[in-house]
């Protein structure tokens, strides 16, 4: 074996932990503030970060508190959405967050990449609205008559703003390697699509104005969507992600479908490179990887959530507890409800 050889491979499988940890920024999210980051020097202790992305922080200081709400957005909705899922993203006080579970190119991965892109844009953007930044503000290139005839007016919210700093921040990890690995392409095209999921569902929200409540003049603005809704739909693309492998066209690498049957994917849908594992047992040898040992399932079900699959086939433990429920609500005049506590024996099912 030459030397030569040894050192391409021991390159390429730096080249793959680099890209494969490129969510390292994440760990953010167990910082209580970043508020009080007042000079370019506080970027430095910012664990997580590449020194690209320290720089970006030096150069943007006051943005650094909205990505850090990013972070913990899509912690957030990531649990929300897998809650009923063996793997539950479920999170560590290391760097990555999620362990290693996201260094292979799984569709988990490439949820938690889609996702995370996505909330760095959508916090940015929020904080542009709400005058937090002054850097940005609304939207003013939204104005005039629509032609549905209604007026542009109110604070649009600055979605160009807020992707362009997320396609900055996110994605300096992948842009920073030169020649772009299979990894580096799966992650790249993942959170631009998570974006897409973001400005794909805008909205446009209005206001009457006119005597008693007429609409004499309808003033609108353009809105993002809700987060939970940007979560249903990257959970929608992961339900159908493709599975993808490199191929050159002319001098471009691109990831095509791995199998030729299957249509190609839209920038707007998830790829994988790598079949998950079943996430059944704890590997100790993976941060991350839990198992299912004692979590929670649906004994009725039949899909993921219910214990047959939950349990791995392994059964589960039965057991009676007490629950306390809020009943007889009765609304109060003016201006409360007023509950009683109920308590009721309820079964509950935990995997072997």
């Amino acid at each position: 074996m030459t030397s030569g050889y040894v050192l391409r491979s021991l390159l390429m499988l730096f080249l793959a932990l680099f890209s494969a940890n490129a969510s390292n920024w994440l760990y953010l999210a167990k910082l209580s503030s970043v508020g009080s980051i007042s000079d370019e020097e506080t970027c430095e202790k910012l664990r997580g970060l590449i020194q690209r992305q320290v720089q970006i922080c030096k150069r943007n200081v006051e943005v650094m508190e909205a990505v850090r709400r990013g972070a913990q957005l899509a912690i957030d909705e990531c649990q929300y959405q897998f809650r009923n899922r063996r793997w539950n993203c479920s999170t560590l006080d290391t760097v990555p967050v999620f362990g290693k579970v996201i260094t292979q190119g799984t569709r988990e991965a490439a949820f938690v990449y889609a996702i995370s892109a996505a909330s760095v844009a959508f916090a940015v953007t929020r904080a542009c609205s709400s005058g937090e930044l002054e850097k940005c503000g609304c939207d003013r290139n939204v104005h005039g008559t629509s032609p549905e005839g209604f007026q542009w007016s109110g604070c649009s919210d600055n979605i160009a703003y807020g992707v362009a700093f997320s396609q900055s921040f996110v994605d300096v990890r992948e842009r920073s390697k030169g020649q772009l690995s299979n990894r580096a392409l799966m992650n790249l095209h993942n959170n631009e699509a998570g974006r897409k999921a973001i400005l794909g569902h805008m909205r446009v929200e209005c206001k009457c104005h006119g005597v008693s409540g007429s609409c004499e003049v309808k003033t609108c603005w353009k809105a993002m969507p809700p987060f939970r809704k940007v979560g249903n739909v990257i959970k929608e693309k992961f339900d159908g992600a493709t599975e993808v492998e490199q191929r050159k066209v002319g001098t471009t690498k691109v990831l095509v479908p791995r199998n030729s049957q299957f249509k190609p994917h839209t920038d707007e849908d998830l790829v994988y490179l790598d079949p998950s594992p079943d996430f059944c047992e704890h590997d100790p040898r993976t941060p991350g990887m839990l198992g299912t040992v004692g979590r929670y399932c649906n004994k009725t079900s039949k899909a993921i959530d219910g214990c047959e699959l939950m349990c791995c086939g392994r059964g589960f433990h039965t057991e009676e507890v007490e629950v306390v429920d809020r009943c007889s609500c009765k609304f109060h005049w003016c201006c409360y409800v007023k509950c009683k506590q109920c308590r009721k024996m309820v079964e509950m099912h935990t995997c072997r």
